[in-house]
């Protein structure tokens, strides 16, 4: 049986601590017993005890544990180990396998990016866009839509995380805060959790190493004068133009 998540799409949606508890298990060899069913994977997952684990097929984060946390219905450490055993099966993970880009960094380097680079960073940001909608209930999936959020801002970071500095990409992100901005405001997205906002309070960071690298970035936060935000960040970015 294939499951229909690969590995990247666990990464973007856990928290980075159940994420490195997961793999310890898994790499620990501690998922085993592992059964195909009609309801994807079942195994015994070995923690301070052992527990009866499954995951669905279809979804990483569907299925039950018998432990604390998944008696709670939280997606639990246990199940994420189960859900990396159905994606690789037992095989050995890399370094790189077991790196999470869930938060936004500076790459360091300068410039613009290609025609090509500039479609296929464009179109990434719209398929992430898609994890960032608004709140229609009913309330027994307010956990799966919060998320969805966080996976949508995890994703987010990585794409912005490997931009270089420059005019063409601060405009970019500039426009991607507002975008984001506007749908907290009045598109019916309920952030809760800050998921949205951690995002957007780590790319104004990140916008302001841009114009220490390149200071002809502060020029794209122009248009950010006279906007009013959902909690105020373009200010440190406006406050660069006056500089």
């Amino acid at each position: 049986m294939i499951p229909q998540y690969d590995l990247e799409k666990i990464k973007f949606g856990v928290d980075q601590k159940t994420w490195v508890r997961a793999v310890g298990l898994y790499e620990a060899g501690k998922v085993s017993e592992v059964e195909e069913s009609y309801i994807g994977f079942t195994a015994r997952v070995s923690g301070t005890q052992s527990y009866d684990v499954a995951v669905s097929e279809t979804h990483y984060d569907r299925g039950h544990c018998n432990c604390f946390v998944g008696r709670q219905d939280i997606l639990c450490k246990h199940m994420v180990a189960l859900a990396i055993w159905a994606v690789r099966h037992g095989a050995p993970l890399s370094d790189e396998d077991k790196k999470q880009k869930n938060k936004v960094s500076f790459c360091g380097r300068t410039g613009d990016l290609d025609d090509k680079e500039s479609v296929q960073v464009k179109e990434k940001i719209r398929e992430a866009q898609k994890y960032i909608k608004a709140w229609r209930g009913p309330s027994k999936k307010w956990f799966a839509y919060q998320n969805s959020l966080s996976e949508g801002g995890n994703r987010l970071s990585a794409i912005i995380s490997g931009l270089p500095a420059s005019p063409q990409t601060a405009k970019l992100i500039v426009n991607l805060l507002l975008q984001l901005d506007k749908k907290l405001c009045t598109g019916g997205v309920d952030d809760s959790d800050g998921a949205v906002g951690g995002f957007i309070e780590d790319c104004v960071a990140l916008l302001l190493e841009f114009v220490q690298a390149d200071k002809n970035c502060g020029k794209e936060f122009k248009k950010l004068a006279g906007v009013q935000t959902c909690f105020d960040w373009e200010e440190p970015l406006i406050a660069k133009i006056s500089n």
